[in-house]
């Protein structure tokens, strides 16, 4: 599945203007990275997906204690959803800026109920409007990641801009900070020297000379891919259209992050081996069968050939040899189960006294006597004795048809 990444712009509605976007066939690698007008991102098919990328200079990020009972196991449904926003607004009035209602909240992936969780913040109507463009555009997002998430213990330091707009980000435990790279800065951030900073190709020589120290090179591109691998969606509260869009959601978070995250790659590695190895067991499996159904089916041929030695051809054993002792009870002139006084004899045995037919009809294996008055429960009792000889009785019309079915 392939995934366009598509940094959202300060004005969507300039939809001449390029936007940034990367193609990635796998979520980890980089196919194609460069900067187009809307109409000329590229085409997508059916099965692959839009993300939208926020960039840190549009979010703000606050970590906060919810009330307990804010976070139960549908707190993100429709019914729980505008309560969830309206104990964020609570908690964040006084430390935003801007009136509540114009901004867009969303609070980190599987949040832990007893313990701060992080929000991210970002103007609404700017976010709407981005998505909006691109949904007109006949791309929609079905996934909106920050470019910098607080996570990692460690924190991370990344130069990035343009030599005349530099810019510094931090990014962990802590939470996400954005200033403009100067003296000022480098000298109050003071960091430790044991730290390594990582900077963009072309801010690397102004990150050396500002740090007095070596940095470590990291492409755009690269930094983009590793935020769609985080488990970060900003596609909350209204910017979700209902429970079942979520669902599907989750469902495909769940599926790419088992196909794609590296904290999966053992797990993909173990079912691939599972897989080929059961796959491996049924084959052994069919094989042995095969060649025991191929050995009794020697021994039966062997059997026919041995006990008939004019028997030259194996096509079916069994009907051969059935053929072949008829043949031998002939030419003896010993009576068959299959001739007609057998067959009367076992009837007679099982019969009920006095019961005498009116008419005889016979062919080999089949025996018709006409005339019979049997109860139901007479015949029953008739056909389940005679079962043990390998004969089956029925009454058809006015008589009453014994039959061989196999062999006694």
């Amino acid at each position: 599945m392939t995934t366009l990444i598509v940094t959202l712009p300060s004005d969507p509605a300039d939809g001449a203007a390029g936007y940034e976007y990367l193609l990635t066939p796998d979520g980890s690698t980089l196919a194609e990275q460069s900067r187009a007008p809307l109409a000329l991102l590229p085409q997508l098919g059916s099965s692959d997906e839009v993300v939208a990328l926020v960039t840190a200079n549009k979010l703000s990020w606050h970590r906060v204690q919810l009330p307990k009972g804010s976070l139960g196991r549908r707190f993100m449904s429709d019914a729980g959803a505008p309560r969830l926003r309206a104990v964020l607004e609570g908690l964040l009035e006084d430390c935003l800026l801007d009136e509540t209602a114009q901004l867009h909240f969303a609070i980190e992936p599987a949040p832990d109920a007893d313990a701060p969780v992080w929000v991210a913040v970002c103007d609404r109507v700017w976010l709407r409007a981005a998505l909006q463009v691109l949904e007109q555009a006949g791309r929609p997002v079905s996934r909106i990641v920050p470019e910098f998430t607080p996570d990692g213990l460690a924190g991370e330091l990344v130069v990035m801009g343009e030599p005349e707009q530099a810019s510094l980000v931090f990014s962990g435990a802590e939470g996400v900070a954005l200033w403009p790279l100067s003296k000022a800065t480098v000298a109050l951030l003071n960091w430790p020297a044991t730290q390594a900073i990582v900077a963009e190709p072309a801010v690397a020589a102004l990150a050396e000379q500002m740090f007095q120290r070596s940095v470590t090179l990291q492409q755009v591109g690269q930094r983009r891919l590793r935020a769609l691998q985080s488990a970060w969606d900003l596609a909350q509260f209204d910017m979700v259209n209902s429970s079942g869009a979520r669902t599907r959601k989750r469902l495909s978070e769940s599926l790419r992050s088992l196909l794609r995250a590296p904290r999966w790659r053992a797990a993909r590695y173990a079912l691939l081996a599972l897989l080929l190895v059961n796959l491996a067991g049924l084959n052994a499996w069919a094989w042995r069968e095969q060649a025991a159904l191929k050995t009794q089916r020697a021994a039966i041929a062997d059997v026919l050939t041995r006990t008939f030695p004019k028997v030259l051809v194996v096509v079916d054993p069994l009907v051969q040899m059935s053929k072949e002792v008829d043949a031998l009870q002939q030419a003896s002139g010993a009576a068959s189960a299959r001739d007609m006084e057998v067959m009367m004899g076992a009837f007679a045995a099982q019969a009920p006294a006095n019961t005498t037919p009116t008419a005889l009809e016979f062919s080999v294996g089949e025996l018709r006597l006409k005339g019979l008055k049997l109860k139901a429960e007479e015949l029953d009792a008739i056909s389940f004795k005679l079962k043990p000889q390998a004969y089956a009785a029925s009454a058809e019309g006015d008589s009453v048809v014994i039959r061989q079915v196999g062999s006694p």
